[in-house]
């Protein structure tokens, strides 16, 4: 392994602050690209330190802006965001915050559409049949159980 020098490391430096800038990352995302460039241990956590104290990565926000996203584009449910958010070492009370913050309204208003969606899709005649293909595709994409089976009795 080469010796770093000054020059090479604030290059480093901005090129991941520039990583960091383009989109929300968490600490396992930064620690993984630093990872190609083949630094030393204690060299990757002092940038991961001045990151954290010049505000380039927060843990929370990070959680915030992927719930966010999966929510509103993916369309998934708090179950697969929060799974997603596991995945990547995000504290638990980062991800309830994050979940917390996902609107209600919105999130039934979401549910409803999607069973309306599903319903239109689905061939089959039989009322318990599309309830049931509805409820499962909902729970693949992460919602719960409770929630989408109360909104699919309120379907006659």
């Amino acid at each position: 392994m080469q010796k770093q020098t000054p020059e090479d490391l604030n290059l480093i430096i901005e090129k991941i602050q520039n990583y960091c800038s383009y989109s929300e990352r968490c600490l396992i995302d930064v620690h993984a690209k630093l990872s190609t460039w083949n630094l030393r241990e204690n060299t990757k956590e002092k940038i991961i330190k001045g990151l954290i104290h010049d505000n380039f990565i927060s843990e929370a926000r990070y959680a915030k802006s992927f719930a966010n996203g999966k929510f509103k584009i993916n369309r998934w449910g708090k179950n697969k965001i929060l799974y997603g958010l596991r995945k990547k070492q995000i504290p638990d009370i980062y991800i309830q915050i994050a979940l917390n913050d996902i609107d209600r309204e919105e999130y039934i208003s979401t549910i409803k559409e999607i069973i309306l969606t599903k319903f239109t899709k689905i061939l089959q005649s039989k009322e318990v049949v599309k309830k049931n293909q509805a409820m499962k595709y909902l729970y693949s994409r992460g919602f719960e159980t409770s929630i989408v089976s109360e909104i699919l009795n309120t379907y006659e």
